[in-house]
């Protein structure tokens, strides 16, 4: 049995322990917090939508306890505005398996709760410097798991794959309970995007809440320095929640029958803040030369904008225990941690890193072609036509953005995969979203609502 220290107790840390203690190590986590922590005193780092392939890891180390509960998510809806005020054009897509996205607090109570409960250790204490020295000497393997917080800096920014060197949104985050579980004329329980150019987006994402169950966690990404950014010194959520109803009011009036009345599901449910996007070397070196790795937020920290940053977490996570496994008694070294990280990187961490990125810079030419081409689709279940087939292979990608990442990049076999999707050549398929796209953006000149695709027939239950 291998000896491996966890420091972090946040989604990639406790996945880690679970997996690396079912593999047959001994597993001691260091938390800075505690289960009752962790439940009753601490804010949301995050809202982590979970998509399929991530969520398939936590089944297999049995800690799914919510399914029967919480809100299954079941695609996206999106509305896109080339400027305030504008809808130019809807994606309604479903998934081919549904999303989940648990209060963390929640989560890292019950998962620590579990660890010791399986025969892992749990230690309740603030790790510093000098400490983690005494945990990397005592055991085979100390993996940093604390997400982007001081320890970061024991990793190099890895500077030819890191992107960005400031933040490309300002951003918020709030639980609130009160609307209703889903939206008229859309078919199903989707993430809501709000995309408005030059000014930022605004996720509206179905949420287990700790205390209020099924209700939501509203993700606000404001471009810096433009009309929605206001988030800076924001003090309570009482504040903050004051603030998105203005948001919302003001540029997505759309919503804000929907969520004007709604209330912060608890007083620590919120978040402000801002960073950059980074990818860094996995190899961490301390004073005395023993070695650390690492894992989750600590090794790349994804803007939130494509909701990728848990499902980033849980295949660096897979992909971690299972190179620990193939490894044996072999010692964890820089080479092992660096190929380790490599191996990932190449199949999953790449694609998610560069497809989240674009998001943060609006459309290439190869994705407007196929906005275009899925226009009108509705989202329904029955719905098998070649624009609902485009919008739910394009809502798909969360789930795995390996799969249209090369399309976005390559115009060509953007409209190859158009072709194929849709059964007909690809400027037909384009040039008839577009004419749909044209009447709605008329119906707007004229002062009149756009009409854009929806199920009248739908209704949800207040």
């Amino acid at each position: 049995m291998r000896s491996i220290a966890i420091i972090g107790s946040g989604q990639a840390g406790l996945l880690a322990a679970h997996g690396l203690l079912k593999g047959g190590n001994r597993v001691t986590l260091y938390s800075d917090r505690s289960p009752e922590q962790w439940l009753n005193e601490s804010k949301p780092t995050g809202t982590a939508t979970r998509f399929d392939m991530a969520l398939q890891f936590e089944h297999e180390l049995g800690l799914g306890s919510w399914e029967n509960d919480a809100p299954w998510g079941d695609g996206a809806h999106i509305t896109l505005c080339p400027a305030p005020g504008n809808r130019m054009l809807t994606v309604s897509g479903r998934l081919k398996r549904p999303f989940l996205a648990i209060d963390l607090r929640l989560q890292s109570h019950s998962w620590m709760h579990e660890l010791v409960k399986r025969g892992g250790r749990l230690e309740i204490e603030n790790v510093s410097l000098a400490r983690l020295e005494q945990i990397a000497a005592e055991h085979d393997l100390t993996v940093i798991a604390t997400g982007r917080g001081d320890m970061c800096r024991l990793f190099e920014r890895d500077a030819a794959r890191s992107v960005y060197d400031k933040p490309k949104r300002h951003l918020a985050m709030v639980c609130i309970k009160g609307p209703a579980m889903g939206f008229d004329g859309i078919p199903l329980l989707p993430v809501k995007h709000n995309v408005i150019a030059g000014v930022g987006e605004g996720f509206w994402v179905p949420y287990y809440h700790k205390d209020a169950g099924a209700s939501w966690n509203l993700v606000f990404e404001a471009i810096p320095g433009g009309p929605m950014d206001r988030f800076e010194g924001i003090t309570t959520g009482d504040q903050l929640l004051e603030i998105v109803k203005g948001v919302v009011r003001d540029f997505m009036p759309w919503d804000y029958e929907w969520m004007k009345n709604s209330e912060l599901s608890d007083r620590l449910g919120w978040q402000v803040g801002k960073f950059s996007p980074t990818v860094r070397k996995p190899v961490g070196r301390l004073e005395s030369g023993r070695l650390v790795a690492c894992l989750g937020d600590t090794a790349m920290s994804l803007d939130p904008i494509g909701g990728q940053g848990a499902n980033n977490g849980n295949k660096m996570v897979r992909n971690f225990v299972e190179c620990v496994a193939a490894h044996g008694e072999q010692p964890f070294d820089a080479e092992w941690m660096t190929n380790t990280f490599e191996r990932f990187y190449a199949r999953h961490g790449y694609s998610t890193y560069t497809a989240n990125n674009m998001l943060l810079e609006g459309p290439t030419s190869a994705v407007k072609d196929l906005l275009f081409a899925q226009y009108g689709s509705d989202g329904r279940f029955d719905n098998y036509s070649g624009p609902q087939l485009l919008a739910n292979a394009f809502v798909e990608n969360s789930n795995d953005p390996a799969q249209l990442l090369p399309m976005f990049q390559d115009r060509r076999k953007m409209h190859q995969f158009i072709e194929k999707v849709t059964g007909r050549s690809w400027i037909r398929a384009v040039a008839s979203g577009a004419m749909g796209v044209a009447k709605a953006e008329f119906r707007q000149w004229r002062g009149l609502e756009p009409r854009h695709p929806v199920v009248p027939a739908f209704r949800v239950a207040a």
